[in-house]
């Protein structure tokens, strides 16, 4: 088994270290570099570009975050690039751009975003460059039919599971997915415990990190129930959660 132990060793920061968007913006170079020089591990989401290059944003609408209509799919990384982020200096980065700023300083876990029809070749567009990355990173998505192509297009890359929900019908949605070769899940800290984090964990012995950890009580239920947190809105201590 591959050890993930990097995963787990230190705070995640959601979308790089920004201040819930007043300043310094989600996903952004600004952002990503605060949690390098924080030394806090980083997840960030990826979109396919028009022209089939992965760019840095969570939202496939581009209104909340650029003012911009339309969707990231119909816009090529160029175009993308050239947006500001919120109103600020920062503009919309590619995933390369990213990494090329950590430099391997601090782990990055990248989200992928799947848009059904949309994004062809996201997961070896992804695979290849992280292939070629010198730090230590990860893959994960909620999306099952991504996740089906880890294997094949991102071979080598850990990829996870990101997933939420406490119903029947989710949980055995999430025990389908064990079957496509991940090594890690990310849950959502307030669906904790359920019966599918404690076998990955316990059985399977994979790590769980938790999404998006905002208070105490969720920082509680991740120590309790899982492995590492994924955080926003304040700044864990290093030493006392890794």
């Amino acid at each position: 088994m591959t050890d993930l132990s990097w995963l787990t060793a230190r705070p995640i920061a959601h979308r790089g270290l920004h201040d819930m968007n007043k300043t310094r913006w989600e996903n952004t170079l600004s952002a990503f570099a605060a949690a390098a020089e924080r030394g806090y591990a980083i997840e960030c989401d990826v979109h396919l570009s028009s022209d089939r290059i992965p760019v840095i944003i969570h939202d496939g609408d581009l209104k909340r975050l650029t003012g911009q209509h339309g969707f990231v799919w119909q816009r090529t990384a160029a175009e993308m690039t050239a947006l500001k982020i919120g109103g600020t200096s920062d503009r919309l980065p590619t995933l390369q751009q990213a990494l090329d700023l950590v430099d391997g300083r601090v782990p990055v876990v990248v989200e992928l975003k799947g848009v059904p029809g949309r994004d062809e070749g996201l997961v070896e567009s992804v695979g290849k460059m992280l292939k070629n990355y010198k730090g230590k990173a990860a893959i994960m998505s909620f999306d099952h039919w991504l996740i089906r192509d880890f294997p094949k297009h991102a071979p080598g890359i850990p990829g996870g599971l990101t997933a939420y929900g406490n119903e029947v019908k989710l949980i055995e949605a999430h025990f389908a997915m064990l079957a496509h070769d991940i090594a890690f899940a990310s849950y959502a800290a307030g669906d904790l415990p359920n019966r599918f984090v404690s076998f990955v964990r316990e059985r399977l012995k994979m790590p769980v990190i938790t999404w998006t950890v905002l208070d105490q009580p969720a920082v509680d239920l991740t120590f309790r129930y899982a492995d590492q947190m994924t955080f926003e809105g304040f700044e864990p201590d290093l030493v006392q959660v890794a």
